[in-house]
């Protein structure tokens, strides 16, 4: 053979990069729902036990393998509640503590009042 037939030689490729697939594919799942729990947790949002262990992880990941954003919120988004609106403090404007329909003067009887 001479050195023209021996570079023309397929050289097989890297066999790490079929090992770091499998292993991407076989752990997709659980990062998918680990990935769940810490969007939930960052949200505010406490689930049932167990829960993630029932999920279709399959469903959790986009095209490229990677867990999907859009997913993951789509599942969240019954835990989800609404926020209480925020209203400015309204102390000090108009009768707004639990005293302010009640008579705050002398405590004297009427008796008394009327004994002059």
């Amino acid at each position: 053979m001479s050195d023209v037939e021996k570079t023309s030689e397929v050289i097989p490729s890297d066999p790490s990069d079929s090992i770091r697939a499998e292993v991407a594919r076989e752990f997709a799942g659980r990062l998918a729902r680990a990935e769940t729990e810490t969007q939930a947790a960052k949200a505010g949002i406490t689930l049932p036990q167990g829960f993630t262990d029932y999920l279709d992880s399959s469903r959790l990941l986009g095209e490229d393998g990677n867990p999907s954003v859009e997913a993951i919120a789509k599942v969240l988004e019954p835990f989800q509640t609404e926020k209480e609106p925020i209203f400015p403090q309204i102390a000090g404007v108009g009768r707004s503590s639990p005293d302010a329909y009640t008579y705050q003067g002398p405590r004297a009887s009427l008796d008394a009042r009327n004994r002059k």
